[in-house]
Order: C-alpha cells, then sequence, then structure tokens
C-alpha cells in the first residue's frame, strides 16, 4: 500500500470518528493462556491472578518510573522478577506492582537500590512502614494511595488523607494529591490494570470525605451572594470533581445548588428560572455519540443568557465541537477561580 492511501492518523478515543465505509485492523497481544475444547484454560492458572496482571508499560504508568528504569533495576538488582506467558510474554502480578512503588518510595526517602535490593521484601514493607507518612511530598501519597486501592485498603486511604490534611488542608489534598491520583487510576482503568470493584471501592471513599468537607462550611449565605448551579449531564456519573467546585465555591461565599448525577436540562431551565443564577458549572467525562454531545451543547445555549456557563471534563477537552462565546471551558481549579 502507498503511503497516500492513508488518509488520515489520529488518536482513537470514544467515540470513534469514521467515513462509512471503513477498514479497521488491530493486533491484540493477548496474555491470557490458550483455550481447550472445553472452552477453558489449556494450562494451569497457578499463580496467574487474571485480570490483574501487569505489562511493563502499565507499571510505568501506575508507578512514573520509566520502563527503561524497571528494566535496569530488574537486570542489575533483581528487585522483580517478571513471570512470562506460554509464548515468553512478559508479566508482572499485583505484589510486583505494590514491592515496586514501596521501592520507588523508600528511593525518594534516600535510599540506594543497591542498599534496597539487599532486602527482602518483608524488610522493604517495614522500613517503608517506619517513615513519617507526614513528611511524604504528594507523588508519595499518591503512591500509597494506589496501594490502598489495590488492597481495598480503607485504613491505609485514611492514614494517607489524614495525614495531607494535617499537612496542607482540604483543599490542597483534594487538589494536589486526590485529583493526581485520579488521573492516574484513570490510566489503569483504560489499561485494564484495575477492576470495577478497586475503582467504586476507593472513588466511594473519595466521595465521602467531599461531602463531609462540604458539610463542614457554613449554611448561611450573604444576601447579596453570588449563585451558582452545578451539575452532570443525563448518563453522567462521575461526580468527584464536581463536589470539589461546589466546596470551592461554597468556601468563597457562593451560594451553590448542588444538583450532581444525570440531571434533565429540561428541569435545570426551570431550576435556573427560580434561582437566577449567575454560573452554571457543567462536568462531562462519560463517553457520548458525537450527535448527543451536540444535542447536549445545543440545549446548553439556550439557556438564559444572564447566566455564564462554564464546562470541563474529557468529553470537552476532546470535543471538536467549536464552542461559541456562551461558553467558557476551564481544565482546573486556577481556570475555575479565574472565570467566577
Amino acid at each position: 500500500m502507498s503511503s497516500n492511501s492513508i488518509l488520515q492518523i489520529q488518536p482513537l478515543g470514544f467515540p470513534w470518528e469514521t467515513r462509512d465505509p471503513f477498514i479497521f485492523c488491530v493486533h491484540h497481544r493477548d496474555l491470557f493462556p490458550k483455550g481447550n475444547e472445553q472452552m477453558g484454560p489449556a494450562s494451569s492458572l497457578e499463580g496467574r491472578n487474571i485480570g490483574q496482571d501487569f505489562t511493563i508499560k502499565d507499571l510505568e504508568n501506575i508507578s512514573g518510573i520509566k520502563a527503561h528504569t524497571i528494566r535496569i533495576w530488574e537486570k542489575r538488582y533483581s528487585i522483580i522478577s517478571p513471570q512470562r506467558t506460554e509464548t515468553n510474554i512478559r508479566f508482572y502480578s499485583n505484589d510486583d506492582l505494590k514491592h515496586l512503588l514501596n521501592i520507588s518510595f523508600l528511593n525518594k526517602h534516600g535510599h540506594k537500590i543497591s542498599k534496597i535490593a539487599d532486602l527482602d521484601k518483608t524488610q522493604i514493607a517495614e522500613k517503608v512502614g517506619s517513615i513519617n507518612i507526614v513528611t511524604s511530598g504528594n507523588e508519595e501519597y499518591i503512591d500509597n494511595l494506589i496501594v490502598a486501592m489495590i488492597d481495598l485498603d480503607e485504613a491505609l486511604f485514611e492514614k494517607i488523607f489524614n495525614s495531607s490534611l494535617i499537612k496542607s488542608g482540604f483543599e490542597s489534598t483534594i487538589s494536589n494529591v486526590i485529583f493526581p491520583f485520579l488521573a492516574r487510576t484513570g490510566v489503569m482503568w483504560l489499561t485494564g490494570s484495575i477492576n470495577p470493584a478497586q475503582e467504586h471501592f476507593i472513588s466511594n471513599l473519595i466521595r465521602q470525605k467531599l461531602i463531609v468537607g462540604i458539610d463542614s462550611l457554613p449554611k448561611s449565605y450573604a444576601k447579596d451572594a453570588p449563585k451558582a448551579i452545578l451539575f452532570l449531564p443525563e448518563n453522567e456519573l462521575h461526580e468527584s470533581s464536581l463536589l470539589l467546585y461546589n466546596y470551592m465555591l461554597r468556601a468563597r461565599g457562593y451560594h451553590t445548588y448542588y444538583f450532581g448525577q444525570s440531571v434533565p436540562l429540561a428541569d435545570l431551565k426551570r431550576v435556573l428560572e427560580i434561582t437566577k443564577a449567575d454560573v452554571v458549572i457543567c462536568v462531562c467525562t462519560a463517553d457520548i455519540k458525537a450527535k448527543l454531545f451536540a444535542d447536549l451543547i445545543a440545549e446548553m445555549e439556550k439557556l438564559p443568557k444572564k447566566s455564564k456557563v462554564l464546562l470541563s471534563g474529557r468529553a470537552i477537552f476532546e470535543s471538536k465541537t467549536k464552542f461559541s462565546k456562551r461558553f467558557s471551558i476551564f481544565k482546573n481549579q486556577a481556570e475555575l477561580l479565574a472565570l467566577i
């Protein structure tokens, strides 16, 4: 095939933007064992935690340690030993991942890799536990949150969250620890490195903390307080960022109306008539078909002109839609504060 036969190259997202008819060809490297005539595995699964196997690229994405560095540590110090499939493809276990995160934690606290390599896994874990987590940086907090998620360890989550809270305060903890952690888990989710139960477990713990933080704020508002409506569109369920924005606005004197998940726009119009809100904030992260997304934006265009409409979320950032001046896009908390 000549090079001019390739019309366009672009990263695949959701939904796939294609022209019909189109041809799609993919090579899938499957780490699962071969099947047998009974539709079961043809070989023993002993030692394999299917669905929790990691490639070296997964380890890089999760730990932040370059794959090249991991390979050097393997070869020079034998700190982890990957297993191999029947087709000789390397893979790593949950224990390998947690061990690597512990090694990284010690290394960031001044321990040389050559010295860490002389310790067994138990000794490394003990050294990690002996380090005062309150003095840790945000990256170490995030690494430990990943371990808490993988192990479904609520006590570890509480320890990390409270340590950061004491050190930096609530808003800084959410902004500089929890949100970067959620971004990391997003990569893990996309690569299949975590399962739905682990993601729901940690998301609900974070949601509880956000709600407690919001409830701690004063319930009364000044008569002339600016008003803000916060909502997620229909079929959108991920509300962690919206809860944080609710906290931030209320902490700055806004009278907020928090409507949460999956709000029909027809209802929102009626709410705007009642509240006469100055600001409307919508977060959209879920995969949504192009036409439905266009319909959503078209309907939001019809909201009362008095209200400033602020949009955020992955679906907004990745959209090819040309937004009118009616909308303002923000990517983080600092940009939101600059717009309100």
